[in-house]
């Protein structure tokens, strides 16, 4: 796979980023000054932030290896984020080498250093798009190369839907993309919860986002479960993603995370008569 070049009118290294800030409270180097300060910023006025990230990418590695074990061996990942050490592919692959991994991710910085990490790998790649159009993202052909839609995958949503507002209509973007897996394909779901947390303590964090490229947007977890409306929950359902098949050397699951996740199986359907 070709890196393409990054132009310098595709990114604003002035201003901050969430996908570049959660690159450097994952301790990643693919952030800048503004990101960082933004960072330290949100992490002042409310110190489980970092924490609450890296307990999210536990979280997923976590749910990658539960769906390797149950034959999944394609994943489409939506708003990744840069795919360093212990992400999607390595984590699949080391246990089926022959998984296949899409992420997708609309910030530039993102997107150069994807490409970069995954050109000497054949069977993973990085899709430079707005998760917001569904369509336009199963039907790129970096997925259509290298996924395979009418078989089993993982769709995997950690913690990209607090960057889409309600105004663009989140719980139709999800049904958009479960609408579009096989059965027997999962949902592994994430995002930034409200619950057990007044105003005074989010509200500087929230301020910081404003500032940045993408404010977020935190919603109670009883919103998250509606998003598995249809789904088969795998136990322990939607809980603090601390609690959730949790593994020695993961961010305790004592501490005070405000992320909850879950993952669901698309069930069979009957057939239509």
């Amino acid at each position: 796979m070709e890196a393409r070049t990054l132009h310098a009118h595709e990114l604003d290294p002035h201003r901050p980023n969430p996908a570049r800030m959660y690159d450097y409270y994952l301790g990643g180097f693919h952030n800048f000054e503004a990101d960082r300060e933004a960072a330290e910023a949100a992490e002042s006025a409310f110190p489980g932030v970092r924490a609450a990230a890296r307990a999210n990418r536990d979280f997923v590695r976590r749910a990658v290896r539960y769906l390797v074990g149950e034959g999944i061996d394609q994943f489409l990942d939506l708003g990744s984020g840069v795919p360093t050490a212990g992400n999607v592919h390595e984590v699949a692959q080391a246990l089926n080498p022959d998984a296949r991994v899409v992420y997708v991710d609309a910030e530039p910085v993102v997107v150069h250093a994807g490409e970069a990490l995954l050109a000497n790998n054949d069977r993973a790649r990085i899709l430079h798009a707005d998760i917001r159009h569904a369509e336009a993202v199963l039907g790129a052909s970096e997925v259509e190369q290298l996924l395979r839609l009418d078989r089993p995958l993982g769709l995997i949503m950690a913690s990209v839907l607090p960057h889409i507002p309600d105004c663009d209509d989140p719980d139709t973007l999800v049904a958009r993309y479960v609408a579009a897996l096989a059965p027997g394909s999962y949902l592994v779901l994430s995002h930034g919860s409200i619950d057990d947390y007044n105003a005074a303590e989010t509200g500087e964090v929230y301020d910081v986002y404003r500032a940045a490229t993408s404010p977020i947007t935190s919603r109670p977890a009883a919103r998250l479960t509606a998003w598995f409306d249809g789904l088969d929950l795998v136990e322990p359902g939607v809980v603090v993603v601390t609690h959730w098949h949790p593994e020695r050397g993961d961010v305790p699951a004592k501490l005070r995370i405000a992320h909850h996740g879950g993952v669901a199986r698309v069930p069979w359907r009957p057939a239509a008569r």
